[in-house]
């Protein structure tokens, strides 16, 4: 059952918060040791469940958050052993607003460490593996939260997106995912890996429970800076007919990709042309350089964001007398990819090499902004794949180079901050195919609109629950 039909059910009083919650634990009991979703289940979810107000807006709706967002007495690790046991003194703003119109946190859900990775084999604890067959990849680094929606171990979810984290998974699971605009969703409370490409994002089943998600999350922040001042309105504009839309298809996009990527392309341009949007092939020139941008942006910023774990303030710290052994000691226990990602980053930051890669960096990202606003002169939305496949076999990507570029398609929303929102299209191999649209700044609403009626023209035929639902 979807999350909005659990909302109808609950406000009806034919189910009760409890038992809504009871059902999901059970499930999660059952499935989630052979699928590696969770990190911890909230211990209190039960309490939470018997003392909340039904009339609440969103009263008993489990919602699955990625442990990198902060919940209060709720351990955090960010999927290392450098935050293991980490207990939150405080809540995200985006946790903090479900709670208040009644959404309970079920728990919280694994991730490639710090979110560096592209697959959730990069967790400190274990791999989480895609439900719709266990010896592939559910994606990363949301990896965790897309398993707990798609196999419904949990309605509703939150991930984090910083070069296509939410994205991804949800191409590989089969479900929604959605990268805001960057300032739609507060960023306080979450974890930073690159601070100017992080930003929450909503995982869900259907395109209305994504908007369930955003309207309660969405909005500005007095503690996030960046946030903006833009009224979330969600709900309403699944209300309105579909406007008439251009949509450009990226050609940039369009090699290179699998066969089921491909057909589920194809179909999708005639549903889209059938619900009469007109259809054009554009180009943008700077999209395959995105990828080479991105991973010198990214790991300069984490080198700076993981310089506060030192043992010295919060998470782990190593036994010793003397300063730096103690730091040493303790950021040795940083896996092997954010290790990486932290070298990385700290050499294109370093004497004589910053403007030559940092700031060669930062102007093209400049240059792939303006030509995603010219583009956005021609047409009102972008269609090109999430992914160029669909999941991978767990140790598939030994190289990381190889593993990089899994980001190919999503890294270019993060770089200019335009949302974009992953859903399904199609199968290859019994394996879910996803496609991502692009709006431009500030219209995530017109997204949710375009992809409902996709959603509805295909009568919801991309979308499967592999291992039967809870509810």
């Amino acid at each position: 059952m979807l999350a909005h039909e659990i909302r109808a059910k609950v406000a009806q009083g034919e189910v009760s918060p409890l038992e809504v919650v009871q059902i999901y634990l059970e499930r999660i009991r059952s499935l989630d040791p052979g699928l590696g979703a969770f990190l911890t289940v909230n211990p209190r979810v039960l309490e939470e469940a018997r003392s909340l107000d039904p009339s609440l807006p969103l009263a008993g709706l489990p919602v699955a958050v990625k442990d990198n967002i902060v919940t209060k007495g709720i351990p955090t690790t960010a999927g290392s052993r450098l935050l293991e046991g980490f207990l939150p003194p405080y809540e995200a703003t985006a946790v903090a607003r479900l709670k208040a119109l009644g959404a309970l946190v079920i728990g919280k859900t694994n991730l490639d460490e710090f979110g560096m990775g592209s697959s959730t084999e990069h967790s400190a604890f274990f791999p989480s593996r895609n439900p719709f067959d266990p010896a592939r990849v559910p994606g990363g680094s949301s990896g965790g939260s897309a398993v707990a929606v798609a196999a419904d171990l949990a309605p509703l979810a939150l991930g984090s997106d910083t070069g296509g984290s939410v994205r991804q998974p949800a191409a590989f699971c089969g479900i929604y995912g959605l990268k805001p605009t960057y300032g739609r969703v507060s960023r306080f409370g979450l974890i930073a890996y690159a601070s100017s490409l992080d930003q929450i994002g909503p995982m869900a089943r259907s395109v209305r429970d994504l908007a369930l998600l955003m309207d309660a999350i969405s909005g500005p922040d007095p503690s996030d800076a960046t946030s903006l001042d833009l009224r979330p309105r969600f709900q309403e504009a699944l209300e309105a007919p579909l406007p008439s839309l251009r949509l450009g298809v990226v050609r940039e996009a369009l090699s290179g990709n699998s066969p089921g990527v491909e057909g589920a392309l194809q179909g999708a341009l005639e549903t889209f042309q059938r619900l009469g949007l007109g259809v054009k092939e554009v180009s943008w020139p700077s999209l395959p350089l995105a990828l080479n941008a991105y991973y010198i942006l990214a790991p300069a910023e984490a080198s700076s964001n993981l310089a506060r774990y030192d043992g010295t303030l919060f998470g782990y710290r190593a036994e010793g007398e003397e300063l730096w052994r103690v730091v040493e000691e303790t950021r040795a226990r940083f896996g092997l990819e954010v290790k990486r990602r932290i070298l990385v980053g700290t050499f294109v930051l370093s004497s004589g090499y910053y403007e030559a890669y940092y700031g060669r960096a930062q102007a093209f990202r400049r240059r792939l902004r303006a030509e995603a606003q010219a583009l956005f002169q021609e047409v009102d939305l972008l269609l090109l794949p999430t992914t160029p496949h669909p999941a991978f076999p767990l140790g598939g990507r030994p190289d990381p180079l190889a593993m990089y570029r899994e980001d190919l398609y999503t890294v270019g929303a993060n770089l200019t901050g335009l949302p974009a929102l992953s859903f399904p299209a199609g199968f290859e191999d019994g394996l879910p195919v996803g496609l991502q649209l692009f709006a431009p700044w500030g219209r995530d609403e017109l997204l949710l609109q375009a992809a409902l009626a996709f959603e509805e023209a295909t009568d919801r035929a991309f979308l499967r629950t592999p291992l039967g639902e809870a509810l």
